[in-house]
């Protein structure tokens, strides 16, 4: 199994680029994030997710281990398969991605291609308490503020998010304002307070329309 590749960039397509080692051109596909990394004639190195079937062999590269990660995570979920997982880490980091997935943010997983508002939300469901623990495993964890046991939006932290959100600001930037306020504040915190704590961090910034 091929795990990683160094080489030449031979040739890139709209979602492929083709790595030449030593005189082997490999086909790799990639998301958009990867591909605008790479330079024809350029050296580039790729993390491998190699899928094997009975009609085809296919490599999908990334110059980063947590969006290989990420790709591996997203193709566990029903429904969601290389080419979906490569849409959604085109238009969204992997820090972003676990931002979006404590937020139970189906919106921002919508903005990718193929995938629709039901789609979006079994991402959700099923990834909410699995995917901090491989941002934490990828040294990532302290990047995306969550709550512990798929609770990240219970009770106070709800409805202060809730408030944030019908006050403009985007979902998943209340999330991560009112989680770290929780943290800080501890257990028992008012929702008032969250939302207050919230707005300090948030300051001024511009609000979504």
């Amino acid at each position: 199994m091929i795990a990683r590749l160094r080489g030449i960039v031979d040739s890139l397509g709209d979602d492929w680029a083709v790595i030449d080692v030593a005189g082997v051109g490999y086909q790799v596909f990639c998301s958009a994030r990867t591909l605008a990394r790479l330079g024809v004639g350029e050296a580039a190195a790729v993390h491998v997710e190699t899928h094997v079937r009975e009609d085809h062999i296919h490599l999908y590269g990334f110059l980063d281990a947590a969006e290989r990660e990420w790709f591996r995570l997203l193709t566990t979920v029903q429904g969601v398969g290389s080419k979906v997982a490569l849409a959604l880490l085109s238009v969204t980091p992997p820090d972003q991605l676990m931002l979006a997935i404590a937020a139970q943010d189906k919106a921002a997983l919508t903005r990718a291609s193929g995938v629709g508002p039901k789609l979006a939300g079994r991402i959700v469901s099923e990834l909410k308490d699995r995917a901090p623990r491989v941002a934490a495993a990828l040294g990532g964890g302290g990047q995306a503020p969550v709550m512990s046991g798929g609770e990240a939006e219970t009770g106070a932290v709800a409805d202060a998010v809730s408030a944030l959100v019908n006050l403009g600001y985007k979902r998943i930037e209340a999330h991560a304002a009112v989680v770290r306020a929780a943290q800080s504040m501890g257990d028992g915190a008012a929702v008032q307070s969250l939302i207050r704590a919230g707005l300090k961090e948030l300051g001024p910034r511009e609000l979504s329309r």
